[in-house]
């Protein structure tokens, strides 16, 4: 509810502080008072557009700050927290209009944006007029209205869940959708490229290897011819060997006659022999690998070329030929099972629209049975506000085509003012006094189904006065028992109803040429003298003062 509300410097409003509570308050006064000046300051708090001339003459900037006390739960502090707003305690919308026409919006003092500040403002507070056109007369809450009253909110989440599902699995198919599609085209190319790799068969490290190999080859015939030289000398006709083995077999001979000096000298040699034995084997293994085959080495050469030309085409490092073969055999699979998954995704769209189908349907069928308990509520409502002849209408067009995460079901609220004449939008059919009691007659009925928790009515009895002055009254009072409910009236019957009752007036302000909007909190005595004065007019008589009384009176009964 609001708590308080305090204006500085806006219009004729120099400083100003109105301290609210629970149930129906009243704001009365002469016309030109003021009461349009507080209002629109009101609504310059919760996010209303704002005006360089709202600022006081001769200041630089004005300033309204609307104090809620509001449920933890409430959906203003979901929405305040999700703009990352600290929503402890009460909460705080402050609006400052500067005179060059610039604004600045604060909650719990954070700046916010004016988006924000109008969620959060619209949560709070719903402002109900002659000439409104949001609340319940903008068509685009009819629906969640009709819905609020008969409290369809499970059917409307397994609605919206469902259209979640339908949106999911259209977009799942249509991103696979859109993979197969760009396969598709390039299938015949990965086919082709699996096919040449796989009959090129590259191996990891392969083409380093290759080059080794071929270099070693070239360079085979030179080896080689060194390679034979060092034999010849190892063991040719030239060799050594025969003659270290002649020496060797002559003095083991001797050895005998002086095995102190042969024996070291006969192991030397053995050890001489036995290591150009050694080299020996070495050298003719060294022949036969590096022997040199022509046709070896073209067979090298045409592999290095196949695998470099592939690499080239493939605009890959030839090592990495083996992991492209595979990644190319892992798309034309994923390009096979795509196309049986998209059947698969199909039939998953196809389950989730036939899902959302019978949850919207139910929802609609709910509709129709709240529409009706709606109308006949509503109708209750409308005799004593001078309603008698009007019918109220709840429109549902349904439209499978047109359809949302909150059914297929448009809804819009219509009027029938006059007998044969054709029921439309209560916008266009009704007239400014016949839409607020409207208004007012289906607030009455809407009051415990989710309704803001303060209420503001402007001026809705005007134009009217006795018997239809006095049911509006009550229905404000009783109003007031579930909502906190704020009217700005002309009507002393529905001030006599009043829990609390503001007075606005006019003074000249002291040592100055100028006068501000003032506003007072009326007690007994006043209050009866006020409702006089809007019963009598200019002139207050005894009269209008039991007259007054005789209202308060029945307005506590």
């Amino acid at each position: 509810m609001l708590v308080q509300l305090a204006i500085r410097d806006i219009v004729l409003i120099d400083k100003l502080t109105l301290n609210f509570t629970e149930g129906l308050s009243v704001l009365t006064g002469e016309t030109g008072a003021g009461k349009s000046i507080l209002l629109d300051a009101f609504a310059l708090a919760l996010g209303g557009r704002g005006d360089g001339g709202l600022v006081r003459h001769g200041e630089a900037q004005g300033a309204v700050t609307a104090v809620f006390d509001a449920p933890m739960d409430h959906p203003a502090r979901r929405i305040a927290q999700e703009a990352e707003i600290d929503t402890e305690g009460d909460l705080i919308l402050r609006r400052t209009q500067f005179a060059d026409g610039r604004t600045r919006a604060f909650v719990n003092d954070q700046p916010v944006g004016v988006q924000v500040l109008r969620a959060i403002g619209a949560a709070l507070v719903e402002i109900h007029g002659q000439h409104d056109d949001r609340a319940l007369a903008d068509p685009a809450t009819h629906r969640a209205i009709l819905d609020a009253f008969g409290g369809l909110q499970k059917p409307l989440a397994a609605t919206g869940q469902a259209a979640k599902r339908v949106r999911a699995a259209r977009e799942k198919l249509t991103e696979h959708r859109a993979r197969v599609d760009a396969a598709r085209k390039e299938a015949d190319f990965l086919r082709h490229a699996v096919d040449e790799l796989a009959a090129l068969d590259p191996q990891d490290g392969e083409e380093a290897s290759l080059a080794e190999r071929r270099t070693v080859m070239q360079q085979g015939e030179k080896v080689a011819r060194e390679l034979n030289e060092a034999v010849e000398a190892v063991g040719g006709p030239n060799s050594a060997v025969p003659h270290l083995s002649a020496a060797v077999r002559k003095l083991e001979r001797r050895a005998a006659q002086a095995p102190a000096l042969v024996e070291p000298c006969v192991a030397a040699l053995d050890a001489v022999l036995t290591a150009l034995d050694e080299a020996r084997a070495v050298l003719d293994a060294a022949i036969l690998e590096a022997e040199f085959d022509p046709r070896e080495l073209e067979r090298v050469e045409e592999r290095l070329f196949a695998l470099r030309a592939a690499s080239r085409k493939y605009d890959v490092p030839a090592d990495e030929l083996a992991r492209l073969r595979e990644r190319y055999v892992s798309d034309v699979a994923a390009i096979d099972a795509g196309e049986q998954a998209l059947g698969g995704l199909e039939r998953d769209l196809d389950e989730a629209e036939a899902a959302y189908a019978k949850a919207a349907k139910n929802l609609s069928d709910g509709r129709i049975r709240a529409a009706k308990a709606l109308d006949g509520a509503v109708k209750a409502e409308l005799p004593p506000l001078k309603l008698e002849r009007a019918r109220f209408v709840t429109q549902i067009v349904t439209d499978p085509i047109s359809r949302d995460a909150a059914g297929i079901d448009r809804v819009e609220f219509h009027a029938q003012t006059n007998p044969g004449t054709k029921p439309g939008p209560m916008m266009k059919v009704a007239s400014g006094g016949e839409l607020s009691r409207f208004m007012l007659a289906l607030k009455v009925v809407l009051a415990d189904k989710g309704s803001a928790p303060t209420l503001i009515f402007d001026e809705i009895d005007t134009g009217v006065g006795g018997a239809v002055a006095d049911a509006i009254g009550q229905r404000l009072a009783r109003l007031s028992d579930q909502v906190q409910v704020v009217s700005v009236t002309h009507a002393p019957q529905v001030a006599a109803r009043a829990s609390t009752h503001f007075l606005i007036a006019k003074d000249a302000v002291r040592g100055a040429n100028r006068v501000a909007t003032r506003v007072a909190s009326l007690a007994s005595e006043a209050r009866r003298e006020e409702i006089a004065r809007m019963l009598a007019g200019a002139t207050v008589t005894d009269e209008a003062r039991a007259a007054a009384a005789r209202l308060l009176q029945t307005a506590e009964i």
